[in-house]
């Protein structure tokens, strides 16, 4: 019997009317984790349905998307209602759902959730302890696969913004069992070393299964010690982990923890002319500051010179001399005024003028004035003393 060939279109609508035909899988009712979360513009909701030993994807559609009352999350436990069947294009294998019930957080979900409060307790997510990130770094160390797209995407992202940074990769495994034990040492080899300005942890997107090695506690502490700044660029943008929360500063992908952590080498030039010209003026400011204050201390040294003190004192001893002269000259012509006044009073009662009006003054031989006629009682020496000179004799009452 000759098997005929079919086409790859031909086989995947032959398997797609057995599903579809199979009235198990056309009423299925299916408990699991949902992982790997996306609401699509387009209204439909993309997810996996897993527990501990398998996967499956799943689809709800618009028209059944509109009628849930709650939100999907990551880590959410459901039961949904649906029919398996594959999609012809791809041939995947795919439930697709037609109501969804909450069971609960899975257990990854849950492990999660108390570390995440363990942690918050102790502190380890606190502002006071994140370390400021470079503002111009100049060597970056990563810790990722050397493999995957995450280092590639750093790389280019950090040579589109600088051509000075340095990239140091510490090739780490990021998934897989005890992978976190590699991102750990990679963490330790930059402190040992010190040789970079700042560290970037990652690995692409994934499932929580996929990213767990970044919800270790043990990495958690290793981040929390390290004496350089960490970024954590775990995952796409709506992935979070423990690394995220621990780390100086979280990065929604690889890329953007790039341009987070390198300056454009535009604005670096550009920050750099302005600080130049920040500086210069301060720097020419100063120095007009200083010209003003010499300029001042000059004019009050003119003002206060010995120099100037000796003129003004030879100007002083000048005045002095001159109001000397004044005050000399006015004291003299005074004392002149009250000498001839004197003199005037002792001309007016001198002797000698009586004398000449034709009097004379009798004196005894002992000079006394005789003003009496009795001192004149018997014979004694008189000299008389006139205008022109005097004259002795004696003097007898009998003559």
């Amino acid at each position: 019997m000759r098997i005929k060939t079919l086409s790859v279109s031909e086989v995947n609508n032959y398997i797609k009317k057995i599903l579809d035909n199979d009235f198990i899988l056309n009423n299925l009712s299916v408990k699991g984790e949902i992982s790997n979360l996306k609401y699509h513009t387009s209204g439909h909701i993309y997810f996996s349905l897993k527990d501990s030993n398998g996967k499956i994807n799943c689809v709800m559609f618009k028209g059944k998307a509109y009628d849930l009352d709650f939100r999907l999350e990551e880590g959410m436990e459901v039961v949904i209602s649906a029919s398996c069947s594959i999609y012809p294009m791809n041939g995947s294998l795919q439930l697709y759902c037609n109501d969804i019930r909450k069971e609960g957080l899975g257990e990854l979900h849950i492990k999660f959730e108390k570390l995440k409060d363990k942690l918050l307790k102790k502190g380890y997510f606190d502002q006071e302890y994140k370390k400021a990130i470079p503002v111009m770094p100049m060597r970056i160390g990563v810790v990722t696969s050397e493999t995957g797209a995450v280092i590639k995407d750093i790389i280019n992202v950090t040579r589109t913004r600088s051509s000075i940074v340095d990239i140091v990769l510490y090739p780490a495994k990021v998934q897989g069992i005890g992978a976190y034990k590699s991102i750990i040492k990679g963490i330790k080899y930059f402190n040992s070393e010190k040789s970079v300005d700042l560290i970037i942890i990652g690995r692409g997107g994934g499932s929580i299964e996929e990213l767990w090695n970044f919800n270790e506690e043990e990495l958690a502490l290793e981040i929390f010690k390290s004496n350089i700044p960490i970024i954590s660029a775990v995952g796409h943008e709506v992935d979070f982990t423990i690394s995220d929360f621990v780390s100086d500063l979280r990065a929604s992908t690889p890329s953007q923890a790039a341009e987070l952590a390198v300056p454009l080498e535009s604005d670096m030039l550009l920050g750099l002319n302005q600080i130049e010209r920040r500086i210069n003026e301060l720097i020419n400011n100063r120095i007009s500051e200083e010209k003003n204050k010499v300029n001042s201390l000059s004019r009050i040294l003119k003002l206060n010179s010995p120099l100037n003190k000796i003129v003004n004192s030879y100007l002083e001893v000048d005045g002095l001399k001159e109001r000397l002269s004044r005050t000399m000259a006015n004291k003299i012509e005074k004392e002149k005024i009250k000498v001839i006044s004197l003199n005037d009073i002792l001309q007016a009662y001198n002797p000698m003028n009586i004398l000449s009006k034709g009097y004379a003054i009798v004196q005894d031989n002992n000079k006394n004035v005789i003003s009496e006629k009795e001192k004149l009682n018997k014979e004694i020496q008189i000299n008389i003393i006139l205008k022109d000179g005097f004259v002795k004799g004696v003097f007898n009452p009998l003559d």
